[in-house]
């Protein structure tokens, strides 16, 4: 048997995605720009696909714009904002566990005159939102902070932390990460006062290479990318047609049944954890089973095992999992995420983010728990000789 854990890093297309990207490639391949047929129906697809993926954001569609990412969404908001509003001020605020996306980019704007105030977070990992007030300012243009955290599974208090900005400064715009969060919590916009908001498709079983950025009527984005106008002219370039069509299938899938798509989500970390708890002893569990935390994320630390040994340990035995992000864990060195959150240095060098999704099984839950037992205890065995 072969165990697919790492679904916060990327996810198998499912089935009707596959046909939307083949129908995409193989028939309805005109590009959306043109003027002939071919062209317009494509170009009538994509305008369904917006406004399915408007009404299942709770926004209007000439507020969404696709993009290669979830990288280039947050690059866009961030860099866009940025270079618009400098006028108003040079003041932004984010988190020290947002995604490498979103701190590397603060970190390059500060080396182009840009102040940045990085937001601490408990040991579970959530910011203060007390703190979060006494840093805005007169000229504090943007805040943004990740609905929720890639590798431990924290959700921010976003509602709360749009309602605070906005009745701290109305001017300073919020930007929010949702990559994590789209189609694994109940999501709209109406209930949040966010300005900018970042989606990724192949989180969802959409391909790679597609995501989608809301930006509020009247917020003011210098585009990153020039070209031929397409995407209301802030993010040019013929249109990734496959990974549309990709999306919106994906999107049309979770539409269909969301309530039950979490309750799957919620019900195979039930029994992951459960199962863990029987069966293998000296565990930290850094993402338990609580509504402030996703239902798709599980970060544990298995005391006296280094997370990376046991990592290539599992995947011997077929059970794919990973130490920390994806887009930074090949990177050395402890996980800025983990060290954020002030643990102590044996159980950030011990943590392994098992994530998990709608199609996971628990036969797959079962086969993982007796291999990730099995390579514990012989791991740690090996330590104390």
């Amino acid at each position: 048997m072969e165990v697919y854990l790492d679904h916060a890093a990327t996810t198998p297309a499912k089935a009707e995605v596959v046909q939307a990207v083949v129908r995409a490639l193989e028939r309805e391949y005109g590009n959306p720009s043109s003027l002939h047929r071919k062209g317009v129906e494509v170009e009538k697809s994509i305008k369904a696909i917006r406004r399915s993926l408007a009404k299942a954001l709770g926004c209007a569609e000439q507020e969404l714009y696709f993009t290669s990412g979830g990288t280039e969404a947050n690059n866009m908001a961030i860099r866009g904002i940025a270079e618009a509003y400098k006028r108003a001020g040079k003041h932004m605020i984010t988190t020290k566990i947002e995604h490498p996306s979103v701190l590397n980019t603060f970190k390059e704007l500060e080396t182009k005159g840009y102040e940045v105030t990085y937001l601490d977070v408990d040991s579970r990992g959530f910011i203060s939102l007390q703190e979060l007030s006494q840093n805005i300012r007169t000229d504090t243009i943007l805040v943004s902070i990740m609905m929720v955290n890639n590798e431990v599974g924290s959700i921010q208090p976003v509602a709360e932390a749009g309602k605070l900005i906005k009745q701290k400064n109305k001017q300073t715009l919020f930007h929010v990460d949702a990559i994590q969060a789209f189609g694994k919590l109940k999501l709209r916009l109406e209930d949040m006062q966010v300005d900018c908001l970042s989606i990724s498709g192949h989180k969802i079983h959409a391909p790679k290479g597609i995501g989608a950025l809301y930006i509020r009527k009247d917020t003011k984005i210098a585009p990153i990318i020039t070209g031929g106008g397409q995407e209301m002219g802030l993010r040019v370039g013929t249109e990734n047609v496959p990974g549309i069509y990709g999306l919106g299938a994906a999107v049309e899938l979770i539409a269909k049944d969301q309530p039950l798509y979490i309750d799957r989500l919620v019900a195979a970390k039930q029994y992951f954890l459960s199962r863990l708890k029987e069966s293998v002893d000296n565990t930290i569990i850094l993402s338990p089973l609580e509504t402030t935390f996703a239902p798709h994320i599980v970060a544990v630390s298995f005391t006296g095992v280094k997370s990376e040994v046991l990592l290539h340990s599992l995947e011997q035995e077929k059970v794919y999992v990973s130490s920390g992000s994806a887009c930074s864990s090949k990177k050395k060195g402890f996980s800025h995420v983990l060290t954020a959150m002030k643990l102590k240095e044996s159980v950030i060098d011990s943590t392994i983010r098992f994530s998990l999704s709608d199609i996971t099984t628990t036969e797959e839950l079962d086969y993982a728990i007796d291999k990730i037992n099995k390579q514990v205890t012989l791991l740690r065995r090996i330590m104390k000789r």
